[in-house]
């Protein structure tokens, strides 16, 4: 009988003794049901978002855009928002790094494409790191490397080239107007795609740049200005067709129109022979007029010399200055359809002139000559 009461005893503590142990296990978990408890709490791993890329180069060259185009396939529904982050690269930043996420035909299947630039060989890829928010909580991410891309320098010693890159490129527009006596001023409108209109540059011109970018990528439209010397007759330039994988050779033929590009008469009307004659004119009445009245002693004289003086006066008085605000556009005519023709960076102080449709006439140097253009009212800084 005691063994029996023994044996017992100890079946009861076998089976208490399991039932705790399995209750404590099930309450506190082992280390590493605990650091997965844990993982989920913030997010889960992973199991609900897989990132591939679809389009990734293999080859670049400097200054060249390219794209990188990544999928995300997305097997979970309660999510408010996308977050992209680009970690770990070296002198290579995305250029459109706020680009949304866009749903494909796929279901739950994402794309983005970004856009990169490379200026130097020594660059890394990012990787690229794409979390997934409910409201301001993180609840999962993951991450997909970046890829090895080769680089290389095109057209080193080509004086032609222009350092644009790209599947398309086409001149649109182009006009030529005599810009001083011995100059001219050239307006190219470029459209390019898949390119890097920005880095547009032609070697041995001294004075050129953009004055407008359009840049809806891969689109791109830009109006460019030169001044060259008035007697070329042609612009010639190359660029790097990216689609042919060669060198393409532009031409622009350079037809001198025949008015000028500040007044259509003279570069600065102050000193034209019209308006020479005309305040001479004034000048010479106005003398008359006082002759007249120290003569005949009549005040309609008196008058009529006190009324030609003050025009006179305002005559030779200078324009008064006005201040232009920073990347302000000078137009060669007072129009929303004109030429433009130079871009004002950093702001000037210029003579206001004249004032018509929304539009100020000015006077502005440029190095030892002076010109004529016309600017917006809105780019004028009031005082």
């Amino acid at each position: 009988m005691k063994k029996i009461l023994v044996i017992f005893l100890l079946f009861t503590t076998f089976l208490f003794a399991a039932e705790f142990t399995s209750e404590e296990n099930s309450a506190f978990g082992t280390p590493i049901q605990k650091q997965i408890n844990k993982s989920a709490t913030t997010y889960v791993g992973s199991k609900n978002l897989y990132l591939s890329y679809l389009n990734y180069p293999k080859h670049i060259y400097k200054n060249q855009r390219f794209e990188v185009e990544v999928k995300a396939l997305i097997t979970r529904s309660n999510y408010d928002y996308i977050q992209t982050r680009f970690l770990d690269g070296k002198n290579m930043t995305p250029l459109n790094p706020e680009e949304s996420w866009k749903k494909t035909n796929s279901s739950n299947t994402y794309a983005n494409k970004y856009y990169f630039k490379a200026y130097d060989s020594d660059f890394k890829m990012p990787d690229i790191e794409v979390r997934l928010y409910k409201g301001k909580t993180l609840i999962e991410e993951r991450t997909i490397q970046g890829l090895d891309v080769s680089f290389s320098e095109i057209a080193k010693s080509d004086e032609r080239f222009t350092s644009v890159i790209a599947k398309d490129f086409k001149i649109i527009n182009s006009k030529t107007k005599q810009y001083t006596n011995t100059e001219a001023l050239t307006i190219l409108d470029i459209e390019a795609y898949d390119s890097n209109l920005e880095d547009f540059y032609i070697k041995g011109i001294e004075e050129q740049g953009i004055t407008l970018i359009e840049d809806k990528y891969p689109s791109q439209h830009i109006i460019y200005y030169l001044v060259i010397p008035i007697h070329n007759k042609s612009i010639v330039f190359n660029y790097y067709n990216a689609s042919l994988n060669k060198f393409e050779k532009i031409v622009v033929p350079v037809v001198l129109e025949d008015e000028l590009v500040s007044t259509q008469t003279d570069l600065n009307p102050n000193n034209s022979s019209f308006e020479f004659y005309k305040k001479i004119g004034v000048g010479i009445l106005s003398l008359l007029a006082l002759i007249l009245f120290i003569w005949k002693r009549k005040y309609v004289f008196l008058i009529l010399f006190l009324i030609l003086a003050i025009v006179f006066m305002l005559f030779a008085m200078p324009n008064k200055t006005i201040k232009l605000k920073p990347k302000t556009v000078i137009y060669i005519l007072p129009t929303k359809n004109s030429t433009i023709f130079q871009k004002v960076e950093n702001g000037a102080i210029v003579e206001d002139m004249k004032r018509k449709n929304g539009f100020v006439k000015i006077m502005f140097a440029s190095g030892s000559n002076n010109f004529i253009g016309w600017v917006k009212e809105e780019d004028v800084i009031k005082n």
